[in-house]
């Protein structure tokens, strides 16, 4: 009894400080997305559900997000494939380069996107001396979905590389003895070994997209109508400000992130024995 009491005290900081960081403000959250001008009332989320600007919010932030994913899970698989046969030095460079891509975001990605495919930036620049037809506004939904992918990529590889270690080279071989080619050994037995670590990484990287707003806010300022800038509006606006909206507009995004998870859960235990 006095053990299971002294592992309780030990975990006790752990406990005050999760409701101090995480239930306090979400419970804030909470209560004051149903507060409208000091009444409770459901008006908040009604006009976020009403306003085709907050629904093109969602929709554009939901497609960056997927179609982020989607390209860094495939580079990512490839990659963490690719490192399963190389040796320790290799292997060791490239997380080491994907735990820094991962963390570069922000403000330094956005201006590394800018040298690179701004107006007068460096790929710019060369294509226009080569003749070669291209350039785009680097300030818009495409220069967005290059930063995106540019971190999505380096975090599913830092991930994934460590869960394709499960998938053992003796399976690979014997595979190969039998006749079978490396594609339709990935396709057929590798992959489906790892489909849960794959959907839970690839959920990661989702929510990584839809809550991204520094690297949004730095490039393309308010010109990308996504989520976390409609957010950031509400509750800095020098114009029109309602913090009570912003957190009606946090918790739908917070409802839409849970939904992805809850089905990995769900689909995670249908296929336990």
């Amino acid at each position: 009894m006095s053990g299971a009491l002294h592992m309780r005290l030990l975990a006790l900081p752990l406990l005050i400080a999760f409701a101090v960081l995480v239930v306090w403000p979400l419970s804030s959250v909470v209560i004051d997305s149903f507060d409208a001008q000091g009444a409770f009332s459901l008006a908040n989320y009604r006009t976020v559900l009403a306003s085709a600007y907050y629904r093109q919010s969602f929709a554009i932030t939901l497609w960056i997000s997927v179609l982020t994913t989607m390209v860094g899970m495939g580079a990512g698989v490839l990659l963490a494939i690719a490192l399963r046969a190389r040796g320790g030095g290799v292997r060791r460079f490239a997380l080491a380069f994907g735990s820094m891509g991962a963390n570069f975001a922000g403000v330094p990605l956005a201006m590394a996107i800018i040298i690179l495919f701004g107006m007068n930036g460096f790929f710019t620049i060369l294509v226009g001396k080569l003749g070669l037809p291209g350039g785009f506004n680097v300030y818009s939904f495409a220069g967005l979905t290059i930063a995106y992918c540019y971190f999505q990529i380096a975090l599913a590889t830092l991930l994934l590389t460590p869960a394709f270690d499960a998938v053992t080279t003796e399976i690979e071989e014997a595979a190969a003895l039998m006749g079978v080619s490396p594609l339709r050994f990935w396709l057929r037995v590798g992959l489906p070994i790892l489909a849960r670590q794959i959907a839970a990484i690839a959920i990661l990287l989702f929510a990584n997209a839809m809550g991204t707003f520094a690297t949004t806010f730095a490039l393309t300022g308010t010109s990308v109508n996504v989520v976390t800038i409609a957010i950031s509006d509400l509750v800095s606006g020098d114009i029109f400000s309602d913090p009570n909206l912003a957190n009606a507009i946090a918790l739908l995004l917070l409802l839409v992130l849970l939904v992805p998870i809850v089905a990995s859960q769900i689909l995670a235990r249908e296929k336990r024995p």
